[in-house]
This record gives structure tokens, C-alpha cells and sequence, in this order.
């Protein structure tokens, strides 16, 4: 069972929260620099591994932090002015300053060995977990009800590290670390896939998500667009949003039957409400009370269209791989909308929230059926829409990119403008450079194992899969939007692409962000990004028109 979204979890374990936290109690803060003093430093975690639980008994705090690694010594200590030579104990770390260390990939380049830690505040110090098994990393970490052990979630790193952000199909189990004995014991099955465990409030039950490893890098695992209340004992689900307007709702915490959450839509950003959770049967209607309201954007409406592909697989409603577009606010969209474009969010077969089978149907088809499900939502809103057809661009990012650029290739003179982000074109290269090499022979139905080495018909499979093996017949200007440090897929994709549409004339321009990763994250960089793929629409579609009612004409 979940408690909410993973972008909520990730939003309430992000370093903006932990730091408020921190700084409410300076007994911590204390125990910290005390720490500090001794020569350990700790970098604090956000994102997959995080976590920041009180105990029980309110006197310490568990977080995961980076392990310390030896301070660098210089090559030649006679050559630096001051610089002792190195004691005996550190002679077997000489040579070794540049020895490859691995880490967790893209957004979590620096997390490579995380440790459990604990700030004890009646005596004030900090000390590191023992007892974890050097084979796993953990994270997602909880109090038992008794405060003398700990529940976390370990991910093995054995034979070595595949990329975690985004990537709910790695091998990870669910384990109870005693204090006293450091004696840690594994409690869910051996060859699975979990993630956030949960303690019911007696303390009796553990719930927590578990799944596959291996196939679809994100898979049926998340509760999501509304609030749901999973009854374990009465085997009941309730829909704690029922009656409520229509959205995407996001709970930010629970805390003593006091409900927290955000609700929000395309034309609606996010306002503030909490609810008081009733007794057992009596959920419904659940009373929401608004706490912060945030007006609508004016001349911004939304609606669902359904579409039914024509082997009857299945529905698509408005993509990566793996990922959904919900009904949640997106600043960029409502922005573009403002801007006069109409804006259609695609979620083929193969997106999430339509059930295993249809994340399943993409394998093996991608670069076919995800392209076929977006090309017929688009004839589909052109038919049931007042759209211009002559007047159609393309925006999208990562897998969107991919599948953007095969519409180009396959109908050359369609759309009139297309704006890509840290686009995937060539399938073969990111074995070598991409955090999860995995899923390049998942996506096309091949088992993987860490010992793969590729094949040469499977590689001949991933070119003909990929765009740029079709790059001649695209005639479209194309922007590109990269980060340099993306480790998902390698930027080089972007430039190899660029040059080729230069080479033959195509309108082609090409950012490149030093510091961006994948997600091109980040106030500033995401302001430039869009900036510059809204100037690029509007340069090659010109300036929407309006009507006579002063609302844009798409």
C-alpha cells in the first residue's frame, strides 16, 4: 500500500523539507557540527534512497547519508610545500585516488554507498548503522514501534549498479536491522522488486510495494489521481476523493488521522487541503477543508478523449516508456495554452495506470505501437476538435522524443515544427553509455542478464528501431535540448542527430546545457528550455490567431 504518489514522497523527502526540519531543533544542528569536528561528514540523501524518521520516543533521528571517503593525497607530497607524507595505515590507499567508483546513475551521480545514520539527540552525537550487508544499499528507513530496530529497504549493487531514478524493477528486498545484536534479517522474498514500507499504527502489520525485477523499468506499483483508503483487514478500497472536482490529488502526509493533500488540474494549480480521516466505515463523503486556494488560468479548459486503437488492445487516452500523463497542473502546458496553442498529452498502450498488461504490450513494440497509438490520437483530436491540421507541431522529451522523431520520418511534411528534449534517436549507443542498458533489450523483447554482451543481429534490431536510421527523410525544423551530464541518454544522441539534419539542409539548432541532466531540472534551465521551445513553435507556425470572441483559434 502507498500513502501517496512518489512525486509527493519525493516532494516531502526533498532537501528543502529535511533542512526546515532540521532547523527547527538546534539541538541537531549541534550534534552535527560536533560530528563534523570529529573529521565525518555526511552528504544528506533526497530521492530514492531518502528517508528522515523521528523515533518513537522523540530523542533520535534516522536519515541515510553518503559514506566518507578518504581525502585525496597528492600524487607527489614532496612537490607540495607543507604536505605530510603519508602514515602507515594510508599506504593502501596510495594509487588509488582515481580507482572508478560506480554510483546509482542519472540524478544520482552522487550517491555510490549509502549508510543509515543516527543523531541521538539527549547525547548528541551521530553514529552510522552496523549491520547492514556490504552487498546493498539502503534507504526508505523506519523506526520498528519499539525503537530498537530498524525497517529499510536494501537494493542489491552485486555484480554492479543500474540506474535506480525512475526504475521500480530493481532487486531490492525488505529488511529488519536488530541494534543490539546488529543481527539483519531479510523479511520480504529474495528476487523482487519493493519500495516503501509502511508500519500500521499498531505496529503489527508492514505494508509495502513490491513488484518484478527485470522487464518495464516502471510498472504497476503507484496509487495515484486520487486518494485512495486500502481497509487490509476488510480487503476494501475507498476513494477518498469521491464527489470532489475532477484532477489529480497528491497526499503530502498523514499524521494522527489528519490527512494533508494537494489537489490540482491543467487549467488549476495546486491548492492546499486537509481532511480529518473518520472511524473505520465511515470515510464517506470525507469533509476536505481548503487551506491555501490558487485561482484558475483564465482561457485554459481541458478536457479527456478516449481512443480506441483499431486491433481493440486497448485504450489510449491523451507519454516515456513507462510514465502517464495525469491530470495534474504543468506551468508549461497551461503557459503554451496561453500562448494559443491547443495541447494534446498522448498516453499510448504501454503508459501507466492502464494495468500490467498494457505496460507489457510495448515490449517488443516500441518504435511501432507507440508510435501508431500517438499518430491516431492525433488524427483523432483533429476529427472531433476545431484544429487546424495544416498547422501541427511536436514537443516532447526522452522516449516522447523517440517517438516524435519516427512521426517525422514517417509523414515528412505533417508537422511544421518540433521542439525535443534529451531525445533518444539511436537505440544501439546507449549500451555503452546509458545508466540502463537494461531496457534497451527489454524494450524489444530480449532477456537480459549483466553478463549480456550484445549480439550483432540485436544491434542490426536497435538501428533499424531507431530514428536516425530514418533521419533522411525528415524535413521538419528541429530543435534539441540536452543536458551534458545525462547519463540516461547520452547528449552525443542529440549532436549525432543535429549534424546529420545539418548535413541535409533540415532546420536544425541544438542547446546544449553544461550543467543539465536528463530532466534539463532546475528554475533557470527549465525557464530557457521553454522559452526557446516556444520561440521555435511559434518562429516555424507563427503566431496563433484569435476569434471573434478573443480566445486563440488553434
Amino acid at each position: 500500500m502507498a500513502t501517496g504518489t512518489e512525486e509527493g514522497a519525493e516532494a516531502a523527502r526533498g532537501p528543502a523539507a529535511c533542512y526546515r526540519e532540521l532547523s527547527r531543533f538546534p539541538a541537531i544542528t549541534r550534534a552535527a557540527l560536533r560530528a563534523a569536528d570529529g573529521g565525518q561528514t555526511f552528504l544528506l540523501y533526497t530521492g530514492p534512497f531518502a528517508c528522515l524518521a523521528w523515533s518513537h520516543s522523540e530523542t533520535r533521528l534516522l536519515y541515510v547519508a553518503e559514506k566518507s571517503r578518504p581525502k585525496r593525497q597528492p600524487l607527489c607530497p614532496w612537490d607540495v610545500p607543507g604536505t605530510a607524507w603519508p602514515a602507515a595505515e594510508d599506504e593502501d590507499e596510495e594509487g588509488e585516488q582515481f580507482a572508478y567508483h560506480e554510483d546509482w546513475g542519472e540524478a544520482l551521480s552522487t550517491r555510490s554507498v549509502p549508510v543509515l545514520c543516527v543523531l541521538d539527540l539527549e547525547g548528541l552525537s551521530l553514529s552510522v548503522l552496523e549491520g547492514v550487508p556490504e552487498h546493498l544499499s539502503p534507504g526508505q528507513a523506519l523506526w520498528s514501534l519499539d525503537d530498537r530496530g530498524v525497517v529499510f529497504v536494501g537494493w542489491w549493487h552485486k555484480p554492479f549498479r543500474l540506474g535506480l531514478n525512475a526504475c521500480s524493477n530493481r532487486r531490492s528486498g525488505i529488511f529488519y536491522l536488530d541494534l543490539a545484536s546488529g543481527c539483519c534479517e531479510l523479511l520480504s522474498a529474495e528476487d523482487v522488486s519493493v519500495s516503501s514500507p509502511r508500519l500500521s499504527p499498531d505496529g503489527q502489520r508492514l505494508l509495502y510495494l513490491e513488484g518484478l525485477v527485470g522487464g518495464p523499468h516502471r510498472q504497476c506499483l503507484r496509487l495515484r489521481m486520487d486518494l485512495l483508503l486500502v481497509d487490509v483487514e476488510a480487503s476494501t478500497i475507498t476513494n477518498l476523493t469521491a464527489g470532489s472536482p475532477e484532477g489529480c490529488w497528491e497526499l503530502l502526509t498523514l499524521q494522527w488521522d489528519l490527512l494533508v493533500a494537494t489537489c490540482s488540474a491543467p487549467h488549476h494549480p495546486p491548492s492546499l487541503v486537509v481532511a480529518m480521516l473518520p472511524p473505520a466505515g465511515q470515510e464517506l463523503p470525507l469533509g476536505w477543508v481548503l487551506v491555501e486556494d490558487t485561482p484558475t488560468v483564465p482561457g485554459v479548459t481541458w478536457k479527456t478523449l478516449t481512443v480506441q486503437p483499431p486491433s481493440g488492445q486497448g485504450p489510449i487516452a491523451q507519454g516515456g516508456p513507462h510514465a502517464v500523463f495525469d491530470a495534474r497542473w504543468r506551468p508549461s502546458m497551461a503557459a503554451l495554452c496561453q500562448l494559443g496553442f491547443a495541447v494534446l498529452l498522448v498516453n499510448y498502450r504501454g503508459s501507466l495506470g492502464f494495468g500490467q498488461a498494457s505496460i507489457n504490450s510495448l515490449l517488443s513494440r516500441v518504435g511501432e505501437q507507440d508510435v501508431a497509438d500517438t499518430q491516431l490520437a492525433v488524427e483523432q483530436a483533429l476529427h472531433r476538435e476545431p484544429l487546424d491540421p495544416h498547422r501541427l507541431a511536436l514537443l516532447a522529451g526522452s522516449h516522447g522524443a523517440f517517438i516524435a522523431l519516427h512521426l517525422l520520418t514517417r509523414e515528412p511534411k505533417r508537422y511544421q515544427a518540433c521542439a525535443l528534449r534529451s531525445p533518444v534517436s539511436n537505440l544501439t549507443t546507449q549500451l555503452g553509455t546509458s545508466d540502463i542498458p537494461d531496457w534497451r533489450y527489454t524494450s524489444l523483447g530480449l532477456p537480459y542478464s549483466f553478463d549480456r554482451v550484445p549480439r550483432a543481429e540485436e544491434v542490426a534490431t536497435m538501428l533499424l528501431r531507431s530514428p536516425i536510421a530514418q533521419a533522411a527523410q525528415v524535413q521538419t525544423p528541429v530543435l534539441l535540448c540536452v543536458g551534458a551530464r545525462d547519463r540516461r541518454v547520452s547528449p552525443m544522441q542529440a549532436l549525432e542527430l543535429y549534424r546529420v539534419l545539418r548535413a541535409r539542409g533540415v532546420p536544425a539548432r541544438l542547446l546544449w546545457y553544461p550543467e543539465g541532466g536528463h530532466a534539463l531540472a532546475g528554475v533557470e534551465m527549465e525557464a530557457d528550455v521553454f522559452k526557446n521551445c516556444a520561440h521555435w513553435l511559434l518562429q516555424h507556425l507563427g503566431q496563433p490567431r484569435r476569434d471573434g470572441t478573443g480566445q486563440h483559434s488553434p
